[in-house]
């Protein structure tokens, strides 16, 4: 792992992109970012990030599609993965259901995009050990 890590953000709701990306950056972490899953795929395979932060429903390539890419090719087959949604259940029954969806997947994790910025740095501190 990189010091300070990097993280590929992908997401395509530019508002959430840059609260996050200067969130992160201002967290001490390395911050590249795309804005799909097609262009999220590429720059994994380009950057080899130590985390992916994949939104769920985004255009061109969801990050379902975008996982099962990057699961199915041995050059980024090995690459931590989180999906994220804004559509998820805070319910702790229904997210823990999406959750085990999203490891089933190949996901290292799963956030709601809802939940309070320093709560997301601190999983995915938590994630990247």
């Amino acid at each position: 792992m990189r010091n300070p890590p990097l993280l590929l953000i992908v997401e395509d709701d530019k508002d959430f992109l840059e609260v996050l990306t200067t969130k992160l950056s201002a967290s001490g972490f390395t911050v590249s970012a795309a804005h799909d899953g097609e262009e999220g795929v590429a720059r994994a395979k380009e950057l080899l990030p130590d985390l992916i932060l994949m939104d769920v429903k985004m255009p061109k390539l969801d990050g379902v599609g975008a996982l099962t890419k990057l699961r199915a090719d041995p050059t980024t087959a090995h690459l931590k993965v989180v999906l994220m949604t804004a559509y998820g259940d805070p319910q702790p029954e229904v997210y823990q259901n999406d959750q085990k969806f999203a490891t089933d997947l190949g996901a290292v994790g799963y956030l709601l995009k809802a939940q309070d910025l320093s709560e997301i740095v601190e999983k995915i501190k938590v994630f990247l050990s």
